[in-house]
Order: C-alpha cells, then sequence, then structure tokens
C-alpha cells in the first residue's frame, strides 16, 4: 500500500521548509513502505525549487498552478497522486507520529476518510470538524472515494469545505471516523489569516453547505443556527464586518446551491447526532430524572443537539457549580475540543467516542 501525502501552499516558503524538515524524520516502514508527496504550488510570487526526494527516501513531485484555486489545489494533489491513502496536509501542519502504514492498511472498505489527533502549538487540539466530519489540515482520505465524489469543491477557496467533501462521503455510503492512533501537528501560521477574511467564508460556506444537504424539514433551523452561532463568534473575533459581508453574499448565492438532501438517517450522521445517540443517550437514560451540568467549551459545535437530547431524556440541565449535583456531560462533538475538555473534566463523559480513544490514549 502506497500513501501519498498533498500539500497545497502559496507564499509561505518558511512553513514548507520546517513541513517538509519534519516529515523527513518519519521512517518510511511507519508510512507502509514506499510512499510520495505531492506538494501543489498555489501561485505563490516566487515558488520555491524542490528536491525529489527527501533524506529518508520520500519521494517528491511539484505541480505548478499559475494562480490561486484554493482547496481546489487539492484536488489537483489528488489527481497526480498515486497512493490508495491520501494524507492531506496544510503547509504549516505536519504528520508527528504514529503507525499510520499499518493502521490504514486495516480500515474497513466502507470508511472514506480518517481524521486523526491534530495538536496546536500550545498543546490544545484543532478545532473544527464532527463525529464524521474530518480537519483538512491533518487527515486521510481515500484517494478512489475522493475522486468519486468529485473531491473539494473549488468554489469555496477556503473554510467549510470538508463539510461539503464529507456530506458527499456520506451520500455515497462510505464512513467517516476518528482516531488517535496517528497525530499531527498544525502551526497554524497567521500569515495571510485576517478574522474578517474567515468570518466572511465561514458563513458563506456554512449556508452552502446547508443549503446543499440539509433535509428539507431542518433547512431553515439549520441555517438559523449557524448564523447565531457565526454570529457570537464574529462578536468575540471583533470580526462582524466580515461576519455581516459572508450574510451578504450567503443572501446573494444560496439560490444557486444546487439542492442534493441527506435522507434523514444521513443527516443525522453528519451533523453527529447519530454518534452522539448511540454513546451519550443509554447513559441519560440511566441518569433519566437527574441533574446534567455541561461543561468544556462555552458554545460548543453541536451544543444544540447535545442539548435537545438531555432533555428528549427526560433529564434536567443545572449550572456548573455550587451544591448541586449531577452527571458532566462535555457540551461540543467536535473532536478536538473534546479532548481538550477531558483533561479539564476527567469525570465527565464524552458526548460520542473517538475509535481506539481508551486503548491508543491511555498509552500516551
Amino acid at each position: 500500500m502506497q500513501i501519498s501525502f498533498v500539500i497545497p501552499t502559496r507564499n509561505r516558503s518558511h512553513e514548507l521548509c520546517y513541513t517538509l524538515e519534519q516529515l523527513q524524520r518519519l521512517h518510511l516502514d511507519e508510512l507502509g513502505g514506499a510512499s510520495e508527496l505531492v506538494i501543489v504550488d498555489n501561485g505563490s510570487d516566487i515558488p520555491m525549487d524542490m528536491p525529489r526526494s527527501l533524506e529518508n527516501g520520500l519521494a517528491i513531485s511539484q505541480v505548478m498552478l499559475g494562480e490561486n484555486h484554493g482547496a481546489g489545489a487539492r484536488n489537483v494533489g489528488a489527481e497526480h497522486a498515486r497512493g490508495e491513502w491520501i494524507i492531506m496536509l496544510d503547509d504549516d501542519s505536519n504528520l508527528r507520529s504514529g503507525r499510520i502504514g499499518q493502521y490504514l492498511s486495516q480500515v474497513d472498505p466502507k470508511i472514506g476518510a480518517v481524521g486523526g489527533e491534530i495538536f496546536l502549538p500550545d498543546g490544545s487540539h484543532e478545532a473544527g470538524g464532527l463525529p464524521e466530519v474530518v480537519v483538512g489540515c491533518g487527515c486521510a482520505i481515500r484517494r478512489d472515494a475522493f475522486l468519486e465524489v468529485g473531491g473539494y469543491d473549488a468554489n469555496f477557496g477556503y473554510y467549510a469545505e470538508e463539510y461539503d467533501l464529507c456530506a458527499k462521503l456520506i451520500a455515497r455510503g462510505y464512513q467517516i471516523c476518528h482516531t488517535r492512533a496517528f497525530v499531527f501537528e498544525h502551526r497554524k501560521s497567521s500569515s495571510g489569516r485576517d478574522m474578517n477574511a474567515i468570518l466572511y467564508r465561514l458563513v458563506r460556506n456554512n449556508g452552502w453547505v446547508i443549503q446543499r444537504y440539509a433535509p428539507d424539514a431542518l433547512l431553515a433551523d439549520a441555517l438559523a443556527e449557524m448564523k447565531s452561532r457565526y454570529e457570537q463568534i464574529a462578536i468575540k473575533e471583533q470580526a462582524a464586518a466580515g461576519y455581516r459581508h459572508g450574510l451578504e453574499e450567503l443572501g446573494q448565492t444560496i439560490g444557486d446551491q444546487k439542492r442534493d438532501p441527506l435522507d434523514a438517517d444521513a443527516w443525522d450522521r453528519f451533523v453527529g447526532k447519530a454518534a452522539m445517540r448511540s454513546m451519550l443517550e443509554p447513559r441519560l437514560h440511566q441518569h433519566a430524572l437527574g441533574n446534567v451540568m455541561l461543561v468544556g467549551p462555552m458554545r460548543g459545535k453541536g451544543l444544540e443537539h447535545i442539548q435537545a437530547l438531555i432533555g428528549d431524556c427526560g433529564v434536567r440541565i443545572v449550572e456548573v457549580g455550587g451544591n448541586v449535583e449531577g452527571l458532566q456531560v462535555i457540551g461540543t462533538l467536535s473532536p478536538g475540543p473534546m479532548l481538550d475538555a477531558m483533561l479539564s473534566f476527567p469525570e465527565a463523559i464524552c458526548p460520542w467516542m473517538i475509535e481506539d480513544l481508551i486503548a491508543i490514549g491511555s498509552q500516551e
């Protein structure tokens, strides 16, 4: 089995150099043998000259694009790749450790993508993603599945393109999982990051995803919840202008999005409700008529689904603190923040279980 790393890059040669240094430290036997690195230059002003391979034997091919294709550059990389699995990286992220070749060789054929554990420089985890949505700077995707569904939608540029991709994979019958068996580092370079530009794309792109895939009966509520969530983030990040710009463009383009709604079961998987119900619902029924204290992020992704399930199970949500006792439940479905909350609240219940969370996590 061959693995192909795909890295799009643009005008961040210093970050790319560091990433190559880190990849050079990997042993090819950890990757399952012969592997390659496909670097897609996304229209850099001064592209880097690449060697033919790294010192550890990882072969390098470089694809030069004359302009910035955004996330579409990953599609170009996948088309040039020869591996069965594609490891998606950013130019400021890298695989840090893990028996990734051994793991991927044993993955069920129904699984189309696997999200890894992604750390930030401060030791916390990367935010984003859901039980069946990976984060694009640290994941493995079957190349055939990626190409089958058309890869990333280049119209997104950046942000939420992974959600669109995972919705398409789910619609085609693939499953998506997360593991701690391999670890990524995301340095999250501040170069080229503007919070107003980020909020603009997050609002517009997430709106596109919801418009495309939400079942008819859930569409209006899903759009309203998304807008409310990012309004709060925009206030926190002082990016109200970007938020308003995103809303404006979403209003202008939402009618252009082709409706391809998931059925109810597939949508529940996509938004994380299915994984949450299988893990959390039995525990809540055991605790019926008791109290639950939500811990972790103040406004975690999927919090509304967790709150609704708690209410449906006849359990009362109470504030943390004071003399009130209750079951602690982590209030996010996003894998990274959920892992962070586990460290701060070791007695709390996870709303869903990352594959091999106990077996692998206990060894670290």
